[in-house]
């Protein structure tokens, strides 16, 4: 009897629990209007002030054209003047209902769009947003078309729309690997003398690695098998160049001879969706191989990358070391393939750590610390982790997911809408925004968000019939039966040595939550607290540092004299408990009771500056820059680094330099954008350079704005390279280059600020901590509420009974009176609270 009653009562507080997350169907519907309404307002403002360009630019109300706009860098690579954010959103119309505006975007499309641009795009880019956009966009024209009621004119436009492209993205496969070039230009392809590309040796893994589902589709649907013989040559070469003791791949590879450029291993920017390619091409083309790869990987993944909740990048060669301490906001994918693989408990545990960063910060930055804490402040809108929401409460029903989704809702609307669209954030410690919204936001985005918050009868077609590539385009998962597999291009099946039990089968609800439907909360509850947001006020626990003081009673007071800290004795009676001393004499027990203010949200970084210091200038020009962890250490060069500024050719130096000759001995200046800084940084210092002053891309950014930040190595070793590296932001650069374009030579100075010519020294702060003896149960009773920082020193006997309470202070007082008189006229007095 007893153990039922404890049951009922157990179940009726779960029950509760779960009333206060569940959603009523009136609630998500409110959601799902508002998500449409905010769709209307994203692809509206799209259409209205962009179309046909690219993308739009949200803050100026324009479409960004290529080469009408400042040069972005590889950012731009994306844009083929084939209005991109109009093809991308093509099968999310469909998603969302709108049919009527489909159609309509479809006609745009066929009568508007071209391929044969004279622009040289990213493969990779080109292949998820575009080719995959024209495809999806088939897919539901065709379907319907099938149904009678609607797309009756249609007669496979964007199939041969897709054919074009996928025949212009061919020749970027002409390499001895296999491995296709990160480039191509549309109308020339990669070799031709027109194409202005052709020169680069180096790809990411997932620009190799993420090919097979278009490609695939593409020969699937058009009958020529031409494009999956390639993806899949591509991922063969990747295959064989995993590294064979741990089963990892790198991030960067040579293109011509496959040795890997950059060793580092993770899930996040440059692998991702190489990972998440191999289990979708199993998901979509019924062959093992691709099945038995992914779980290969998947163990290794496991068993050195992930450290739950985290996620770490380690070198593959040598994969127990983890190679940095921040993760990328592109990894938050990765708790939705896990749902995908099965594999719940780390997908769980991952995505609360993704949200407790969100809850923190309000989005995901860039990048953030294993401490999260921001590394790289812009949030671009990008929607990886609505994706692993949508999976994970697929696969748990849990409507705490459905509350996650929510938040990114009100977040988006909250912090991201502005009047012509919605833009990116430059910084999330700041809010500014950024002039970008990129076409993910609306292929990606709005699908996961109205799908998380729909029934299965508020969508137009069955989306159990459908997979999402990377970019979220539909391919109907029926091209592995309907459609058969291009002849020649099965791969050599691989055998795995250690098996689970989803290794060759598909997620089971039942298997995942026995007779548990609390499951997903009791792995949540571990990580609820992780970034310290959201978390009730308890004390900390008090640390003891033992100290071997000598048993003279004045010793403790010189003892700490002798650091700068003053001692006040508290009344003698209420010394606390004095059972827990030690017993021999001569220790004392110092306790920390601290309640200390946040940490900062970012590691210290020592401001630099590019003084002008010739004529007409004289130094009263001082732009501030931020710094490196690689290269020359200017904080140890007493009088800086001094030389005439030379622009590099090509300006973002990620290649031969064409002006070494004109560069050699002068501090050069590179646009940043294309390739690492340390790439940079090499070829500048080969080419003669004495220092490097890189130029941010992004139009607008300043220092005012936008926190500094360090500039980091590529992964490898950078001791190599020695020059001084220094990083302008957009306006601060301007205003060098114009420098430039002005006075023909210009001599700067490179060194850290505090040390810049006509400024004087910085003034040392000290600060005076003052200590007193507290009973052990008073400060949890009646602690300062502001950040206090106290010593509580605990002894048997009263310390220095022989002086009475007020001729102490009195004598603490005259001595702190007399350091501060000995200290102003070398330092600065700074008070902190507390006591």
């Amino acid at each position: 009897m007893m153990w039922k009653t404890l049951l009922v009562v157990s179940l009726f507080c779960w029950g509760k629990c779960q009333d206060s997350q569940n959603m009523t169907p009136e609630e998500k519907g409110v959601i799902r209007d508002q998500i449409v309404e905010m769709f209307d307002h994203a692809y509206g403002s799209y259409m209205k002030y962009a179309y046909p360009a690219d993308e739009l630019m949200p803050l100026s109300c324009r479409g960004r054209v290529r080469g009408q706009e400042p040069n972005r860098g590889d950012i731009d690579d994306s844009l083929g003047k084939f209005s991109l954010t109009l093809i991308d959103t093509l099968d999310t119309l469909v998603v969302l209902n709108k049919l009527d505006e489909f159609e309509e975007a479809v006609k745009k499309a066929v009568s508007d769009v071209r391929l044969d641009n004279d622009v040289v795009v990213s493969v990779f880019e080109t292949n998820i947003r575009v080719l995959g956009g024209l495809l999806g966009g088939h897919v539901m024209a065709d379907l319907l078309r099938q149904r009678g009621e609607r797309m009756q004119w249609y007669r496979d436009e964007l199939l041969h729309m897709a054919k074009e492209l996928g025949h212009r993205l061919l020749p970027a496969f002409n390499t001895t690997s296999g491995l296709p070039y990160p480039k191509v230009n549309l109308r020339y392809g990669v070799l031709n003398p027109l194409s202005r590309t052709g020169t680069e040796s180096d790809t990411c893994t997932a620009c190799a690695g993420t090919m097979i589902l278009e490609f695939a589709a593409l020969s699937r649907l058009s009958g020529n098998s031409v494009f999956e013989e390639h993806a899949r040559k591509a991922l063969d070469v990747l295959w064989e160049r995993r590294q064979r003791g741990s089963d990892l791949v790198g991030t960067v590879i040579n293109i011509h001879n496959g040795e890997w450029v950059r060793r580092d291993s993770g899930v996040g920017a440059g692998i991702d969706s190489y990972y998440e390619y191999l289990m979708k091409a199993y998901i979509l083309l019924g062959d093992n191989v691709f099945l038995d790869r992914f779980n290969v990987h998947y163990s290794a993944i496991m068993k050195y990358i992930s450290q739950p909740p985290l996620l770490l990048n380690v070198h593959m060669h040598n994969p127990t070391v983890s190679v940095r301490s921040w993760m990328d906001s592109l990894l938050a994918f990765f708790p939705g393939l896990q749902v995908l693989r099965g594999d719940l408990k780390p997908a769980i545990e991952t995505h609360e750590m993704l949200y407790q960063v969100t809850k923190q910060h309000k989005f995901l930055p860039e990048a953030f610390t294993t401490e999260f804490r921001v590394h790289w402040g812009q949030h671009l809108l990008r929607p990886e982790f609505a994706e692993s929401t949508y999976y994970l409460y697929k696969a748990t029903g849990d409507p705490y997911y459905l509350r996650v989704g929510q938040s990114i809702v009100e977040k988006l609307n909250a912090y991201a809408r502005v009047p012509c669209g919605f833009a990116a954030v430059q910084d999330v410690r700041t809010g500014t925004h950024e002039d970008r919204m990129d076409s993910f936001f609306l292929a990606e985005m709005f699908k996961y968000l109205y799908l998380m918050f729909s029934e299965k009868s508020h969508l137009p077609i069955d989306m159990d019939g459908y997979i999402f590539t990377t970019e979220a385009h539909l391919l109907p998962i029926s091209l592995s039966t309907t459609q058969p597999p291009c002849p020649g291009n099965d791969t050599e099946t691989v055998r795995i040595s250690q098996e689970d039990l989803f290794t060759h089968s598909c997620p089971s609800t039942d298997t995942l939550f026995p007779n548990n439907p609390s499951f997903a909360k009791t792995i949540r509850d571990g990580y609820k607290y992780l970034t310290g947001v959201g978390r009730a006020f308890h004390p900390l626990p008090i640390r003891e540092i033992e100290l071997p003081l000598h048993d003279n009673g004045m010793e403790p007071v010189e003892f700490f004299k002798s650091m700068g800290i003053s001692l006040t004795p508290l009344n003698e009676a209420n010394m606390g408990d004095t059972g827990r001393l030690k017993e021999h004499k001569g220790v004392y027990r110092v306790k920390l009771v601290a309640e200390l203010s946040q940490a900062p949200e970012e590691e210290v970084v020592v401001p630099h500056v590019v003084q002008l210091i010739s004529p007409p200038f004289l130094g009263r020009t001082v732009l501030t820059a931020g710094p490196a962890k690689f290269g020359m250490d200017l904080t140890k060069q007493e009088h800086g680094v001094k030389g005439s500024i030379v622009k590099a050719s090509p300006y973002t130096a990620c290649g031969p330099i064409d002006n070494a000759a004109g560069l050699k001995g002068h501090i050069a200046l590179a646009l940043r954008g294309d390739c690492m800084f340390a790439a940079k940084a090499r070829w500048l210092q080969k080419a003669g350079a004495i220092g490097v002053i890189f130029i941010d891309h992004r139009e607008g950014s300043n220092s005012e704005e936008t926190p500094l930040f360090q500039m980091v190595g590529d992964g490898d070793s950078t001791e190599d390279i020695t020059l001084p590296l220094v990083f302008l932001f957009s306006r601060e650069g301007a205003v060098l280059t114009a420098a430039l374009e002005k006075h023909h030579n210009v001599d700067v100075l490179l060194l850290p600020k505090e040390r810049q010519l006509g400024r004087d020294k910085m003034e040392r702060v000290s600060m005076n901590l003052k200590f007193r003896l507290a009973e052990e149960g008073e400060m949890e009773g009646g602690a300062a509420s502001g950040p206090t920082l106290e010593f509580v020193l605990e002894n048997d006997e009263v310390l220095l009974k022989d002086e009475g309470e007020e001729e102490l202070r009195e004598k603490q007082q005259s001595e702190q009176q007399q350091s501060c008189t000995e200290e102003s006229d070398r330092t600065q007095p700074s008070q902190i609270p507390g006591s």
